[in-house]
């Protein structure tokens, strides 16, 4: 990397930016674990499950999407003040961080999954790993709300009794987990090792890089998510989120492709 761009690095952020700059100057990128010298930790995955994973969770550029409905959509559990805000802003910010952070670096096309697997567990890409995750979890947070009830399909419905005995046993646990996230976090529907969980994860943490845990929803327990609506009242948010907006055919299309 030419001083020239190291210190427009310098520059445009502090703490560890500069360090994860001068990595990324030496990083040939690829989407495959075997070709990083740092792995995730926990346990790593073999070159073909990453291909698996990725192909899984899709390929999602550097940009914020659209909202999926109008940002009065989700009223009266979400009011649109509070969407505005958390996409227009929060949301919004992940990407512009991301952009100030790999732009002219080998990343600056990257996909965010392949971002996020590659930077997981790096101490000096922590900045990348927490941008990219939040955009990640935000793109798929949106989409896993629905304006209109919705239910599971057949096979994720027979799944969901096998494991948790009935739906409403599921959301009594998905509400139970999410709200008992201390601080910033996440709750999610995943499939582990074959099998339904219910799993909260931290901050900017993401499920499949925990062994490649893959999320079907997700719900944000991140307080720009509904402190404008129910001010230090997270489980009456998780509550009426997970009674009437959660969007049971966008996880149920997440199963069928598992």
């Amino acid at each position: 990397m030419s001083n020239t761009l190291l210190s427009r690095r310098q520059m445009l952020a502090s703490g560890s930016l500069g360090g994860a700059a001068l990595v990324m100057s030496n990083l040939g990128f690829a989407a495959t674990s075997s070709q990083t010298s740092a792995k995730p930790q926990g346990k790593t995955l073999e070159t073909r499950d990453e291909a698996a994973l990725l192909a899984y969770l899709g390929a999602s550029p550097q940009s914020l999407p659209n909202l999926p409905y109008a940002q009065d959509a989700l009223e009266p559990v979400i009011s649109a003040r509070t969407v505005g805000i958390h996409y227009g802003k929060h949301h919004q910010a992940y990407f512009t961080n991301l952009h100030k952070l790999l732009a002219d670096t080998p990343l600056a096309t990257a996909t965010l999954e392949q971002l996020i697997l590659k930077s997981h567990g790096r101490e000096e890409m922590e900045d990348i790993f927490n941008n990219a995750a939040q955009a990640w979890n935000h793109n798929f947070y949106w989409k896993s709300l629905s304006p209109v009830q919705t239910s599971p399909d057949e096979r994720l419905s027979r799944a969901i009794v096998g494991k948790f005995g009935s739906l409403e046993a599921l959301s009594k646990q998905l509400l139970s987990v999410s709200a008992s996230q201390f601080g910033s976090g996440w709750g999610w529907l995943v499939v582990d090792k074959g099998e339904l969980a219910v799993v909260k994860t931290g901050n900017a943490e993401t499920p499949f890089t925990r062994s490649g845990q893959l999320p079907l929803l997700t719900v944000d327990v991140w307080e720009h998510a509904y402190y404008l609506d129910y001010q230090n009242r997270r489980p009456d948010y998780l509550a009426e989120t997970i009674a009437k907006k959660l969007n049971w055919t966008f996880a149920s299309a997440n199963y069928a492709r598992i």
